[in-house]
């Protein structure tokens, strides 16, 4: 292990590190140490403060005005350029670069024009997060992404002007990234982050891989799962080279699901998913394997956020419910042998599919669901696949269910990338084609609804649909944030109420 070195872990390996259509837990890991947006939110207050430049906003929401950071330099020495940030803007609507997923946030600005050394990003439609989108924007070289094609997809590349650059990518088994001498920040004397010269990620699946690689000094940093926090840090050396946190912030929370195929011909009746989730006993799993650090969750954003209906409650095991609203959806067991089927298209089909997921460490969850889901007469295979198997399955829709998290998104979100039928095409993020007219003009009223107030009412409203629709099995959402970290890091008194600060810690000498 190296002094100088910050070892981290990634629980797959990114399958496309490009910023313009990498759309993944692993791929931004990476990049949150290597990309800048022009502006950037404070982990103390979650405000805005500029970052490679600074964005206004005109009085009647028409315009947004962009001035850049003078002598601000991408990894490869070259200077940031209004065209640099115009492109990154225009690539996301250019077929060319594959941005589709990023395209329902940005649909509202009209054009961007340089004009007296200021980017203009002119706004077509009132919008709540306009402002949030264009200071979020991230900056890309023109001179490098602009080479992106279907035959030259750049998914190994990546170049920015953040604090770090991509010094090693060894397939399989890691990236490490190195300082970016370049880098503004580190030439400004207030600046108190990314003090590590080197930040390594090694590829580890299962957890327990992980937590021996911790105890061993191979890992300074470590996000625990609620079972590993409870059961597996309490012996040596945890609590004396190693050490763990449970942390409560205002960090909006994601929430794992498993997703059903809306096209196919099993789960297109609500009826059906609706049984599917009265027969998955998440009260059992959640005390079993999350000691309670979980919520269940009940809706299409998890119980911390502010726009949750508290009414509308998780579902509680029913198998004699679940068997109701089958019968009624025409599912039996006519011929006897146990398998529910149904007449489809003139044939007899069986009830039976086949469970989709990338982690050894959820099996165990399904493995109970599997076998009360056969006590009702359904047949569920699980089908373990690693990351970039399932991400193709994902983007071609060849799929049956899907296991899968979302992560927490921003505080004010936006569900349109995953709920509005807008999202389907191409390589939305509505994978499972979700379709509610309904739903879509609410979240239409949403993003134009500026008072807050009204934003919330609209908001419950489509959860309530949303979760009345049953269009994915809702499961489990974290708390705190639980992690584990080695001797050799040296934490600053915690102030951070929207992240664990980790950007602002260092290795001791």
């Amino acid at each position: 292990q190296e002094p100088d070195t910050f070892y981290l872990t990634l629980s797959s390996e990114p399958s496309n590190l490009n910023p313009l259509t990498a759309n993944e837990a692993a791929s931004s890991a990476i990049q949150n140490y290597v990309l800048e947006s022009i502006m950037s939110r404070s982990e103390v207050d979650y405000k805005w403060n500029p970052n490679v430049g600074n964005c206004v906003e005109r009085p009647d929401g028409k315009l947004i005005t962009c001035i850049m950071k003078e002598g601000v330099k991408f990894s490869n020495g070259d200077l940031i350029t209004l065209e640099d940030v115009k492109f990154s803007f225009d690539a996301i609507f250019d077929d060319t670069y594959q941005a589709a997923h990023m395209r329902p946030y940005f649909e509202n600005i009209e054009k961007v024009e340089i004009k007296d050394n200021k980017l203009n990003f002119y706004i077509k439609k009132k919008y709540f997060k306009n402002f949030d989108v264009v200071a979020g924007l991230t900056v890309l070289p023109k001179k490098i992404y602009s080479e992106q094609s279907k035959d030259k997809p750049l998914s190994k590349i990546l170049i920015g002007s953040g604090p770090y650059i991509l010094d090693k990518y060894e397939k399989g088994k890691s990236i490490a990234l190195k300082q970016n001498p370049h880098w503004w920040g580190y030439k400004d004397p207030s600046n108190k982050q990314y003090k590590m010269k080197k930040i390594f990620f090694r590829f580890m699946l299962h957890e327990s891989m992980k937590l021996e690689n911790i105890k061993r000094g191979n890992l300074d940093f470590l996000s625990l799962s609620a079972e590993a926090y409870n059961k597996k840090t309490n012996t040596k050396p945890w609590g004396e080279t190693i050490f763990k946190e449970k942390v409560e912030n205002l960090v909006p929370k994601g929430f794992s699901f498993v997703g059903w195929n809306l096209k196919h011909e099993i789960f297109s009746d609500k009826r059906v998913r609706k049984a599917l989730t009265l027969l998955m006993k998440r009260k059992v799993m959640n005390q079993k394997f999350n000691y309670g650090l979980q919520y269940e969750v009940a809706g299409p954003w998890p119980p911390s956020s502010e726009y949750v209906d508290p009414e509308i409650k998780a579902l509680e095991y029913n198998i004699k419910e679940a068997s109701a609203l089958l019968k009624a959806a025409g599912w039996a067991d006519r011929d006897k042998n146990g398998i529910l089927e149904k007449m489809v298209d003139g044939k007899k089909k069986e009830f039976k599919f086949s469970l989709l997921l990338s982690s050894r460490e959820r099996e165990k969850y399904f493995t109970i669901y599997k076998e009360d889901l056969k006590k009702a007469g359904i047949r569920m295979s699980i089908n373990v696949v690693d990351w970039n198997a399932l991400v193709k399955a994902l983007n071609e829709r060849k799929f049956a269910a899907i296991n899968l998290a979302w992560g927490g998104g921003s505080i004010d979100f936006d569900p349109k990338q995953i709920w509005h039928s807008d999202s389907i095409k191409g390589r939305g993020s509505n994978f499972i084609s979700y379709s509610n007219p309904k739903v879509d003009k609410l979240i239409d009223e949403v993003r134009t609804e500026l008072d807050k107030e009204k934003r919330t009412e609209l908001l419950k409203e489509v959860y309530r649909i949303i979760s009345s629709d049953y269009p994915y099995t809702f499961m489990f959402s974290r708390k705190y944030d639980l992690y584990g970290y080695s001797q050799r890091v040296e934490r600053p008194t915690p102030t951070h109420k929207y992240g664990i600060g980790t950007s602002y810690w260092s290795l001791k000498p």
